[in-house]
């Protein structure tokens, strides 16, 4: 019988590779051999704090949420997949039941077994269980580390969704790590005209450059905001209508509330800590509106479609690959700012 490994979470740097029970499904479960699984901000913040935003991680679990794999066993309710079927794995099992989930707004569940959290554990393993409903086939013209990297993406297209980005739309995006420079492709490809991009990594800004980002801006952390907001300006010739903070630092999410203009839209897509100083009477009186937008909601599908027809290419956005076994290695690369989006690949 094949055996399980994954890489578990004990406490702030203590990850270890260990053996791990196999799973055993239910009639609505399929189980998958894990491909690929992308390594993301909040397991870093795990990794490095034992905490993401207002999660707290209170005992051993498994990391990863950004999977990808073959199906190897379907259960016996399950009708649109089967055994063979290559799949990305939308991280998310929610009740079903609740307010939010009635209303579409599966994102917000109060219980959602939400991968590599309190509730449930990641698939950062070899085999990982999962309900058939939030397993999504990969189309055949994309790669395993595609499947996996459509995550993030799909948490851009949520994000770029909450801030009615159309044709015409002029976007800054605070931050240029993974979602962040997916949220600038998103906008791009969904009619954004002109999009600029900070951060205080030169080599992510290259990255966002050579991928069709129109503007970047190395920012420096002794400015003052006024700083920001005039270079913000002064490159644009103008004030965005969207600004979206993918990086969650306070001094970014002043300057996305300065730098808005009148009537625009602010979006917090970045897991901060939780309170925080902000210009917010600055905004009030000039009518800009300021939105949360948390994990995916209804936009796998759009993610897949996206990267299949063209319209979003992820290969430059993928840079570095891990066995299973290097798993801690990849994290600490991962919280250094030095990789953009790193691949583990379990079979390894």
């Amino acid at each position: 019988m094949a055996e399980n490994y994954a890489a578990v979470l004990y406490g702030p740097r203590d990850l270890r590779v260990v053996k791990w029970p196999m799973p055993e499904i239910n009639d609505t479960e399929v189980l998958v051999e894990i491909d690929s699984v992308g390594i993301c901000g909040s397991d870093v913040k795990f990794y490095t704090d034992g905490k993401c935003g207002l999660e707290v991680i209170d005992k051993p679990i498994v990391m990863g949420h950004e999977g990808a794999g073959v199906v190897i066993k379907v259960g016996a309710k399950v009708d649109k997949l089967k055994v063979g079927d290559r799949v990305a794995i939308e991280p998310t099992q929610p009740c079903r039941s609740c307010e939010a989930c009635k209303l579409g707004k599966y994102n917000v569940c109060p219980l959602p077994r939400y991968c590599c959290t309190t509730t449930t554990h990641g698939n950062l393993c070899r085999y990982y269980k999962h309900e058939a409903d939030f397993v999504h086939k990969i189309p055949d013209n994309l790669t395993m580390e595609e499947g996996a990297a459509v995550q993030p993406l799909a948490i851009a297209i949520h994000a770029c969704n909450r801030a009615g980005i159309a044709l015409g739309s002029e976007v800054v995006i605070l931050g240029a790590g993974p979602i962040g420079l997916l949220c600038a492709l998103t906008a791009k490809a969904m009619g954004a005209t002109k999009i600029l991009i900070t951060d205080v990594v030169q080599s992510r800004l290259d990255t966002a450059k050579g991928m069709g980002v129109d503007h970047v801006l190395l920012t420096d952390t002794k400015w003052s905001d006024k700083e920001t907001v005039d270079k913000i300006v002064a490159i644009l010739g103008g004030r965005p209508n969207i600004t979206i903070d993918a990086c969650a630092y306070p001094s970014a999410q002043r300057a996305a509330l300065l730098v808005t203009r009148t009537c625009g839209v602010v979006v917090v897509v970045g897991i901060g800590g939780k309170t925080v100083e902000l210009p917010l009477s600055d905004a009030m009186l000039r009518e800009v509106d300021i939105r949360g937008s948390y994990r995916i909601c209804n936009t796998y599908p759009a993610a897949l479609a996206a990267v299949s027809s063209g319209s979003i290419n992820l290969k430059p956005f993928i840079t570095h690959h891990f066995p299973l076994s290097k798993t801690k290695e990849a994290v600490e690369l991962a919280q250094s700012g030095a990789a953009m989006k790193i691949i583990i690949h379990p079979k390894n």
